[in-house]
């Protein structure tokens, strides 16, 4: 079984800064896309960043210039790095990744973390 733990979620002013960290346990054979996806309230789920186990990455619009992805393969973790955080980044943020675990690929997600941008 695998799992996915999310952790960094809290309450920040405008402006400031935090760091999100999610890791992968259990039956993995191979990871391969990684990335963060976050959802407002009243608002679908949309994604924020991914990236591959190469480490290319792809950023929303909306945090371009703001939002560092990283991975570390061996230690199977991605990290989201927010910076100048604003009001409407207020969100639940998941991590997601796509897993192989020998017998089958599957998509997993962590169980979300709270992030609350205000002053």
């Amino acid at each position: 079984q695998v799992q996915l733990v999310e952790s960094g979620g809290e309450l920040v002013q405008p402006g400031g800064s935090l760091r999100l960290s999610c890791a992968a346990s259990g039956s993995i054979f191979s990871i391969y896309g990684m990335g963060w996806y976050r959802q407002a309230p009243g608002k679908q789920r949309e994604l924020v960043a991914t990236i591959t186990s190469g480490g290319s990455t792809k950023y929303a619009d909306s945090v371009k210039g703001r939002f560092t992805i990283s991975r570390d393969n061996a230690k199977k973790t991605v990290d989201l790095q927010m910076n100048s955080l604003k009001p409407e980044d207020t969100a639940v943020y998941y991590c997601y990744a796509n897993i192989y675990n020998g017998r089958h690929y599957g998509d997993y997600w962590g169980q979300g973390t709270q992030v609350t941008v205000s002053s």
